[in-house]
């Protein structure tokens, strides 16, 4: 009734205004959603920019801006780093995970591939969040299996997300669907690129980098399919330590976003 007599229907991104006349989107409300289409727009999400602000954000242990940015994400990873009982190495890439464990967010992919991706990379990942026991209990037995590459953080901490925002390199978001998601906008706010699912706002919010027009502000992936995250993640920690001149300009890039 009230999408149906309103004057205007608004959502979160415009990708998602567009899926949500899909069958597969519309949880049963496609076909109204295709006869409103008119009157249908998508506006993406915004972040409170005194919160989540690096140069003056009170959980971290270094603050900092594009001005000071190689120290000040050194700085976060090493203390990070030996919070969760890592190596402390800031040449090591690190990836971040803050999400709830459901289906939705894409941990079924994250299963899949996890214990080739840990096995096989010079990488550290921290994890962090609450959701379903399959998901939790995978992520505390591989963080077991790799006490040295994985973190499992299976609470919810305001603190320890600003942390992880602040020093990890990337932030994976390989989400089923998504309306906007703030995590990747609180990421390019801090320069940590995201690797996210192209679905949603995800889509309308990360730019893929382009190697040969050296533009994009993390990276994409457009199926939901394990290999093609991991394939992903794999091009990225490649861009990370064998093009790092185009990463630092990509970080340079997704700060600048608004």
């Amino acid at each position: 009734g009230g999408v149906v007599y309103s004057d205007i229907i608004t959502t979160v991104s415009r990708t998602y205004a567009q899926e949500i006349t899909t069958p597969s989107s519309g949880e049963g409300l496609d076909g109204l959603m295709c006869a409103r289409r008119r009157n249908l727009y998508g506006i993406i999400n915004g972040l409170d920019y005194q919160m989540f602000d690096p140069k003056a954000d009170p959980y971290i242990d270094h603050p900092f801006s594009k001005d000071d940015l190689a120290e000040g994400k050194s700085i976060n990873k090493r203390m990070l780093q030996k919070q969760l009982g890592f190596a402390e190495d800031d040449s090591i890439m690190m990836i971040g995970m803050v999400t709830r464990m459901t289906n939705q967010k894409g941990l079924e992919l994250v299963e899949s591939v996890l214990d080739e991706l840990l096995a096989n990379a010079r990488i550290q990942i921290v994890a962090l969040g609450t959701g379903q026991a399959n998901f939790e209990n995978m992520f505390r037995h591989y963080a077991w299996k790799y006490e040295d590459k994985l973190s499992a953080n299976i609470y919810y901490s305001e603190e320890l997300a600003h942390k992880i925002y602040a020093a990890c390199d990337a932030f994976l978001m390989p989400s089923l669907f998504e309306p906007c998601g703030l995590s990747q906008l609180m990421s390019l706010r801090y320069g940590t690129l995201p690797i996210v699912r192209e679905t949603g706002g995800l889509k309308d919010t990360v730019e893929p980098y382009n190697e040969f027009e050296k533009t994009g502000t993390g990276f994409s992936f457009s199926n939901y399919n394990a290999h093609e995250m991991l394939a992903t993640v794999r091009y990225a920690e490649r861009i990370y330590y064998d093009r790092k001149r185009d990463w630092n300009k990509m970080i340079d890039r997704a700060m600048s976003q608004d």
